[in-house]
């Protein structure tokens, strides 16, 4: 295999060679993927054992309440998990009429879905892990219990959510231990979380979904106006899916079907069969904002509550109409 190596930005990052490689957006998390392949793991190890890290490293971006998908080549057949989270059995559009005037809220009880992502590590352990689930959790437990230094981008983001979630039942006591978010590089713990983790971990996630964090969850939702119920929690499946796929330059991407929204990136390079972009530099400002809007190609928002959806290829930014007619390009 050939690849060239010329880079023509003027900040240069070294290019990794090894054997095996753990990519997040942490080292740490990073490093917890690696020592289950240095345990003898495979990748699927890993990304467990780093997704579990980084909802210690990085809480206000990854938790435990979180979605959960997985594109998986076993060396013969791709394979799909889809553990996103459903929705409490009491949402409907009726439901959100009486409480929110029809509106779905960003925060609260009422926006959180039944979590996904514990049940979708276990999924994935199971069918192709190799090493014990328990083993899995050991990194973040230890990050968890014995703390770990916050990072510089990490210490930006957790401080920008505090004025929107300090107000938050439990927020503000397990995420600004010291009545603000930390600083970079100063030290955090989070010992309840290392208590959640060692329970998921010893029971398989049985206790997250029909256990004693399970109680827990019901109980807080109920107190802080959620509706969320054991029967919920209990009724969670993730779903092992057919990815769907688009054939392009050369390529086939793969991707989550629905309800993931990874059909939009398919239907952006449908679209870009259509326009005539190779003169384009591939960071020119002009083909980015192509792409960003191209995926919003079939489903434009009004910009206004009450007007009239608009055509599809009003999407578009009016330069790349411009410059590509409708109709040109096949």
């Amino acid at each position: 295999m050939t690849f060239n190596w010329t880079n023509p930005y003027p900040t240069v990052r070294s290019p990794v060679m090894a054997r095996n490689v753990v990519s997040t957006s942490h080292p740490l998390a990073s490093s917890a993927g690696l020592r289950m392949l240095h345990k003898g793991g495979n990748a699927v190890d890993a990304v467990i054992a780093a997704a579990a890290a980084l909802t210690i490293v990085e809480p206000i971006s990854n938790g435990l309440g979180s979605d959960n998908f997985a594109i998986l080549w076993d060396g013969e057949k791709l394979h799909g998990l889809n553990s996103s989270g459903v929705a409490p059995a009491t949402w409907n559009n009726d439901y959100f009429a009486r409480r929110h005037g029809g509106e779905m809220p960003q925060r609260g009880w009422d926006s959180v879905t039944t979590p996904g992502a514990v049940a979708g590590w276990v999924a994935l352990s199971d069918r192709f892990g190799k090493l014990p689930f328990a083993d899995l959790l050991e990194p973040a437990i230890e990050l968890a219990e014995r703390g770990h230094g916050v990072g510089c981008i990490t210490a930006d983001k957790w401080a920008r959510q505090v004025p929107f979630l300090k107000n938050q039942p439990g927020f503000a006591e397990a995420f600004m231990p010291h009545g603000r978010a930390p600083t970079p590089g100063e030290h955090f713990t989070f010992k309840a979380a290392g208590a959640t983790l060692r329970k998921i971990a010893d029971t398989r996630g049985e206790a997250y979904y029909r256990g004693e964090i399970a109680e827990a969850l019901v109980a807080h939702a109920a107190a802080n106006g959620g509706t969320m119920t054991l029967a919920d929690l209990d009724a969670y499946r993730p779903e092992w899916v057919l990815p769907i796929q688009k054939n392009f330059a050369g390529h086939t991407v793969h991707e989550i079907p629905p309800n993931g929204q990874g059909i939009a990136a398919l239907m952006a390079l449908g679209m870009l069969e259509h326009l005539d972009i190779k003169h384009l530099p591939v960071d020119s400002i002009h083909q980015a904002g192509l792409c960003r809007h191209l995926p919003l190609g079939g489903r434009c928002a009004p910009h206004e509550r009450g007007e009239r959806r608009r055509p599809a290829e009003r999407c578009v930014p009016r330069r790349a109409r411009e410059t590509h007619p409708a109709g040109e390009g096949g």
